[in-house]
């Protein structure tokens, strides 16, 4: 084939590689009743006037299943980082000895285990809504490449199943994490 194929399809590669990608790290910041250090990959602490993620001011360890400890690096800085997780609204309140912060993971309610699940499926559907943009956006170029005879109609219906071929495998993809994760969630 020749080379604007070519390109189209490593664009359609990249742009479902992003969305699965981004998927994963929604997954990540979900909570499911166990302590997860990347339930605070988003909060942002006030440092010396500037933005720095927690993970860069101290170290993040799981001590028990449902209790994460933060050991801030500079002790000055132990009541920033509280109130940064607070405004943060994670769902759970901090606890410092004046050394070490805790965050203690409540066990979650069945009420509760299903709204994740809820959000787990919205997240997954909203990946898969990326993924069909992708593939109308990589459709419309082949289309304009056949339209400009650059692509012969049997060419083009090579493509395009060589399209759903790779949608079809991304998608499988981002509904086997996202089932994993709702077993996760569903987990007791």
């Amino acid at each position: 084939m020749n080379e604007m194929v070519d390109d189209i399809f490593s664009t359609l590669k990249e742009d479902l590689e992003k969305a699965y990608s981004h998927q994963q790290s929604e997954y990540l910041v979900i909570r499911a009743g166990r302590a997860n250090p990347h339930i605070l990959d988003k909060v942002m602490v006030e440092y010396y006037g500037v933005m720095t993620p927690i993970n860069q001011m101290g170290t993040i360890s799981v001590s028990e299943a449902r209790i994460l400890n933060i050991n801030i690096w500079d002790q000055s800085q132990i009541k920033n980082v509280v109130k940064a997780i607070n405004q943060a609204e994670i769902g759970i309140t901090p606890t410092d000895d004046g050394k070490t912060i805790r965050l203690v993971f409540p066990t979650l309610t069945e009420e509760r285990r299903r709204e994740i699940v809820k959000q787990v499926k919205k997240i997954a559907e909203e990946t898969k809504v990326t993924m069909r943009n992708a593939r109308r956006d990589s459709l419309d170029m082949l289309k304009d490449l056949k339209k400009d005879s650059e692509l012969s109609e049997d060419e083009f219906a090579q493509c395009e199943k060589d399209v759903q071929k790779m949608i079809d495998k991304y998608t499988s993809l981002a509904d086997t994490l996202a089932s994993e994760k709702e077993d996760e969630v569903m987990k007791v």
